[in-house]
């Protein structure tokens, strides 16, 4: 029997950027929860949802290291974290990354100093890296990443009034400069710079033994901040959250992602990605 834990995080403002305010992340985070809730097995007192002013990076790590602490002690077996947000860029200080800049995740708080993010306000995928590596082999992860990850400003204007609005940040002047590459967005088990193999990762990350990743896009596109009759979401959040219901969950999670990519490939310029091993992928979200 699966001793679980999840967090829903959803933010449409950011305390120091009014300007880039979102519609749909909150919206997000609260139909995951009940998702979770009402179809996936999921108790109120299992789930955690932070929102907005709740969504601070202190918050949200607190949240994740104590799941990954529970985890390690064996009080937990299957961890659930999505977020919602802006994506972003910083500075790679690892050397892990072969275009030199980090992905990153952007909280309510989210800030800058001396011209770059600063590292207290900013959460990057080598810190969610460092923290998930440290759960036991049994324990299964899933990753939600409603987010962008490359910078193409707005998009869909022929949409009109309610134009789907990239989940993006541009990077301050001092991370990287201000050009952008193509980035391949948060991988759980990526090879070290200049090793064998690291192109390979380039274009196809691999997440680690038992983690599941769900992207809302890939690496050189943006996920959409969308308007669905009358409510916003995300659309790679409402797509899942649709094709899981109607099959009522008797999908797997391959068969799941290459449903949303059809039904989403008239409308939105993004194709959701799926990362894990081959026997994840072919079972449902919980088994």
């Amino acid at each position: 029997m699966a001793r679980k834990k999840a967090l829903f995080v959803g933010i449409n403002k950011f305390a120091n950027y009014s300007q880039f305010t979102l519609n749909g992340c909150v919206n997000d985070a609260k139909d995951m929860a009940a998702l979770y809730k009402e179809l996936l097995g999921f108790k109120t007192t299992e789930m955690s949802v932070l929102t907005d002013a709740q969504a601070t990076k202190a918050n949200i790590m607190a949240r994740l290291n104590t799941m990954v602490a529970d985890a390690k002690a064996g009080k937990l077996n299957y961890l659930v974290f999505s977020l919602s947000s802006h994506g972003t860029q910083m500075n790679d200080s690892s050397g892990d990354e072969p275009d030199g800049k980090d992905e990153a995740f952007v909280p309510h708080d989210i800030a800058e100093k001396d011209g770059a993010w600063d590292p207290a306000h900013i959460i990057s995928d080598d810190e969610l890296h460092d923290l998930f590596v440290q759960l036991p082999a049994n324990v299964l992860l899933e990753v939600y990443l409603d987010t962008c990850h490359s910078g193409t400003g707005l998009r869909g204007a022929e949409f009109g009034l309610h134009a789907p609005r990239a989940r993006f940040i541009a990077p301050p002047e001092h991370e990287f400069g201000t050009k952008f590459a193509s980035v391949r967005g948060f991988t759980l088990d990526r090879p070290a710079a200049g090793k064998k193999g690291a192109a390979v990762a380039e274009k196809a990350p691999v997440a680690g033994a038992n983690h599941v990743l769900w992207t809302g896009c890939k690496a050189d596109q943006t996920s959409a901040d969308a308007y669905f009759s009358g409510r916003y979401n995300g659309a790679f959040t409402y797509y899942l959250i649709k094709v899981v219901r109607e099959s009522q969950n008797k999908l797997s999670r391959k068969e799941t992602v290459t449903k949303m990519r059809k039904l989403m490939k008239t409308g939105f310029a993004q194709s959701p990605q799926l990362e894990g091993n081959a026997s994840n992928r072919a079972q449902a979200i919980v088994y």
